[in-house]
């Protein structure tokens, strides 16, 4: 089986809002630290990814996505929106993979197609932070990403206990 990791554009994520919500929904019910807490609706999520929506429409942000036999399955971004100073960098967001397709190589893959469309518009340096000890965490070392620091009681889970969160960089 392929993993085919694919670009959401805009009009193609609006019309797959509701894929969207899923998997954010799931990832948060399932206790992941992606900024959000419990209880946490439908519309909650509807409002996040509307707001991607205006971002990616805008270029501020690349969104991707790989589809299962259920549909959409897993997502990340490409952050592009930076100061002027730093328009050589970018930031890797909300890689968010669905419970029922975890374990699959989806996060990997699409870590590589983030990488890879960093390095095409030119930007040399990603960052991204997750939590310490998670899966996630584990699979940006394996990648060959490196790792800067850890910060303790970072980020709350989505139940309130305070996490610590790591910082990682990669040169593409």
């Amino acid at each position: 089986m392929t993993t085919e990791v694919f670009e959401l554009s805009e009009p193609d994520a609006r019309r797959r809002l509701h894929e969207l919500c899923d998997i954010l929904t799931d990832c948060v019910a399932g206790g992941a630290s992606v900024s959000f807490m419990h209880p946490f609706s439908h519309a909650d999520a509807a409002r996040f990814w509307t707001g991607v929506c205006d971002s990616v429409r805008a270029g501020g942000r690349v969104l991707f996505g790989i589809e299962d036999g259920e549909g959409l399955a897993a997502t990340a971004q490409l952050l592009l929106d930076t100061p002027p100073n730093q328009a050589h960098r970018a930031d890797v967001a909300k890689m968010l993979v669905h419970r029922r397709a975890r374990r699959r190589g989806y996060g990997a893959a699409l870590l590589k197609a983030v990488e890879a469309e960093a390095a095409r518009r030119g930007r040399s340096l990603l960052v991204l932070d997750t939590i310490s000890g998670s899966n996630a965490d584990r699979m940006y070392r394996r990648a060959g990403w490196t790792r800067v620091g850890e910060i303790p009681d970072f980020a709350a889970m989505p139940d309130g206990v305070l996490a610590p969160t790591t910082y990682f960089y990669k040169r593409v």
